[in-house]
């Protein structure tokens, strides 16, 4: 058991600072207090991830542009029967010339700023933005030089630079967030307000999530709870009065407001003060858990209200939806045929029993139905076992391993083709049977069994308004590093936010997820 708070950041955060105050970045009155940055210009006095991605995504969208339009002009040369106006020199010209008119657009797309004030953004997630503005560039570019006839259209040139811009724009962005996340730069300090049940959770997520960039310099408050035992480094920096003074002293980017036993009018004035300092705050509302990413703010003579829209797929969408299902299924089915021969073959050598391990879920509208996958365990594996462990797991206050995970050790239980199979996450492939079925989808919950719906709160059936998935919310962000019961909310998350952006951006990332599962699980 944890023996209380500890009251001093970690080293790293501090040698962060006295690089700051050596840099000029923040100042010092030589006796070791450092200054606070309200006498200082903060944007200009501490250069951090904003400014870091937006250059580096601004040098990846020309460099992308550049390359689309110099292989295009290679690929397809002028027809020499053709007069027009400019020469390939000129034209060439106008592009570069050109250019900043399109990160102009992107910049009026959204494409420089997410980074810094959404956590988990990533290049799937710009993947809309930077096919509009490929899109309507392109098309400008092409309809000026034929309303001016100071060239011939060449629609094979044309095409081209548009499919290799959003390729090689997509691919640069992406190398670029890589290089990015290497330097120091992108890290970003933060703080907590508020030590309850809540405050401490988003301190475990972060914590469990180092790709956010996000290192928890510690908590405020006067009142805290005790600590979790799975938070590393817990520190308490004081109560929320400090707040302006320690943002100050450990240079810290951004304040999460969880929540405080301070009064509105407290908080609302820290905000305040926050906000002169030029900190990103992120608040945590109350009724989070009823809340999704498709929330709508509205106002009413200045009052915001948050929206919560009704969790419904319209006739279209479920056709767009099973439509996108069959045709993805049937083809990794046939693709995947020859894959299915030979684990089918090593699962009957590996151990006695069938091939697939047969057991009944839960789909739409609680329907049941028999979900397969790949056996990976012994024939007559008690699932009492199972039962309890998701007993434990429901509430976040849940102890996870040693290692960070909420995993249930099976290992004697487990073949050793088994352990492949579900490091690579293949056992679940013949799942796709079911999806051509209709019983599931390529994107959706994961698919219940029905003695867990014996734990579930009210809210947490909103899951079966939807079919289950292949891969989902919980896959792609949480997976084990999640209690069972944040699970269920991440699934009823997916279900009120339905969209077929959502459904394209979670296949999108979903290789990447199983990337770092079996690289996790390799090191593990």
């Amino acid at each position: 058991m944890r023996q209380g708070w500890m009251r001093r950041p970690q080293e790293g955060v501090e040698r962060t600072v006295e690089h700051a105050v050596s840099a000029g970045a923040l100042a010092s009155d030589g006796a070791g207090a450092i200054a606070l940055p309200f006498l200082l210009d903060a944007d200009s006095a501490r250069r951090g991830r904003d400014w870091l991605l937006h250059r580096a995504l601004l040098v990846a969208d020309v460099l992308g542009l550049s390359v689309a339009f110099v292989l295009a002009q290679i690929l397809f040369e002028p027809d020499v029967t053709t007069r027009d106006v400019v020469t390939p020199g000129m034209e060439s010209l106008a592009f570069i010339l050109s250019l900043p008119l399109w990160i102009a657009f992107a910049m009026l797309s959204g494409l420089y700023g997410r980074d810094h004030r959404r956590t988990d953004h990533s290049t799937v997630d710009d993947l809309v933005g930077v096919f509009a503005v490929v899109t309507i560039g392109s098309w400008i570019f092409s309809a000026f030089a034929w309303l001016t006839h100071v060239a011939s259209p060449n629609p094979p040139r044309m095409v081209a630079f548009w499919l290799m811009a959003i390729v090689l724009v997509v691919s640069a962005r992406a190398a670029a967030r890589a290089a990015a996340r290497r330097s120091p730069m992108y890290v970003q300090n933060a703080i907590i307000v508020g030590a309850g049940d809540v405050g401490q959770l988003i301190a475990r997520k972060l914590q469990q999530h180092p790709e956010y960039g996000i290192r928890l310099v510690g908590f405020v408050d006067v009142q805290p709870k005790e600590p979790r035992d799975d938070l590393d480094n817990v520190v308490l920096l004081g109560g929320p009065d400090q707040l302006p003074e320690l943002v100050a002293r450990y240079g810290v980017d951004r304040v999460v407001i969880a929540y405080s036993n301070d009064s509105h009018e407290q908080l609302l004035g820290l905000i305040h003060r926050l906000k002169a300092i030029s900190v990103h705050i992120d608040l945590v509302p109350r009724l989070f858990e009823s809340f999704g990413p498709r929330v709508e703010m509205h106002m009413v003579e200045a009052l915001p209200l948050i929206g919560l829209p009704p969790v419904r797929l319209r006739p279209f969408d479920r056709f767009v939806k099973r439509s996108i299902d069959l045709a993805v299924a049937a083809l990794a089915l046939a693709a995947t045929a020859p894959l299915f021969a030979y684990v089918a073959w090593r699962i009957k050598r590996d151990s006695p029993g069938p091939v697939f391990f047969r057991q009944e879920r839960l789909g739409l509208n609680m329907e049941p139905f028999t979900a397969l996958k790949f056996r990976t365990m012994r024939v007559g594996v008690d699932n009492d076992v199972h039962r309890e462990y998701i007993r434990s797991t429901m509430s976040s206050k849940a102890a996870a391993r040693s290692d960070g995970l909420y995993k249930l050790d099976r290992a004697d239980d487990v073949t050793p083709f088994g352990r492949w199979l579900r490091k690579t996450s293949l056992d679940e492939l013949p799942q796709l049977v079911n999806v051509l079925r209709g019983e599931m989808s390529l994107v959706g919950p994961r698919p219940c069994i029905p003695y867990e719906t014996e734990h579930f709160a009210p809210h947490h059936f909103e899951r079966f308004l939807v079919q289950p998935g292949l891969t989902g919310l919980w896959q792609v962000t949480a997976r084990a590093r999640s209690s069972f019961g944040e699970a269920l909310d991440m699934d009823v998350a997916y279900a009120r936010s339905w969209s077929l952006g959502l459904d394209l951006r979670l296949l999108c990332k979903t290789p990447l997820a199983i990337r770092q599962q079996a690289v996790s699980n390799s090191t593990a």
